[in-house]
């Protein structure tokens, strides 16, 4: 006897959780490898990267199968196509640990240029944003979607602080420096992209349960 149609969606949220897990946790131990320049733990997060992306054809692999066999329409096939957008998105989330994770490797044998205050901040905005989307996802609730587009502007005014801080404190100052400050750009640039893909996530949140596109129309918030 084939399970439950609702029991599916029930092992998909469950799937969906797992991946959002582990592309939270790639982002976070690739930004404590950064602030202890532990080439170790960057290699680590490189390495692992091959599980999230086997979890994410497990979960592309259980949409369409769920697709094929139960022909779900209105809010159930937009459920299950926003799982696999999600999915997607939280793959490139952990892609982008695997890029700070390089930008370790590279800066690994030397000092950091300065301590580390906005970086950690911006990271601990992108993980908030993160959570909240698939928080907003399995619950199915636009509030929380809402909040997560809300904090973008945050993410997006540290980011800038944070690379006009290296361009002109030190870059532009002391050139010497540009090999140590130019990761740091990019790992702000990094952890903004991962904001960004959480405020998608929670664009396709309302789509889902509005059927209403959000997307370049903030005024529908």
């Amino acid at each position: 006897m084939s399970k439950p149609f609702q029991q599916e969606l029930d092992e998909l949220n469950t799937e969906i959780l797992t991946m959002g897990t582990l592309a939270e946790e790639a982002v976070s131990r690739s930004i404590v490898a950064l602030k202890s320049l532990d080439s170790v733990l960057a290699q680590a997060v490189i390495n692992d990267d091959t599980k999230i992306d086997h979890q994410e054809l497990i979960i592309d692999e259980q949409c369409l199968d769920l697709i094929a066999r139960h022909q779900p329409m209105a809010v159930d096939l937009r459920f299950i196509t926003t799982g696999m957008r999600l999915n997607g998105e939280l793959e490139r989330i952990a892609d982008i640990a695997v890029d700070i994770a390089e930008r370790v490797m590279e800066i690994a044998d030397k000092p950091l240029l300065k301590p580390l205050v906005d970086i950690p901040r911006l990271e601990l905005v992108a993980q908030k944003m993160v959570k909240t989307a698939i928080d907003s996802f399995i619950a199915r609730d636009i509030v929380l979607a809402r909040d997560v587009i809300l904090m973008d502007s945050e993410a997006d005014a540290l980011k800038d602080r944070i690379q006009n801080e290296l361009i002109y404190g030190y870059m532009l100052k002391d050139a010497a420096t540009a090999p140590r400050a130019v990761p740091l750009i990019l790992v702000a640039r990094y952890l903004e992209r991962v904001c960004d893909h959480a405020t998608y996530i929670a664009e396709d949140v309302i789509y889902m349960v509005k059927a209403e596109v959000v997307k370049h129309h903030p005024e529908r918030l």
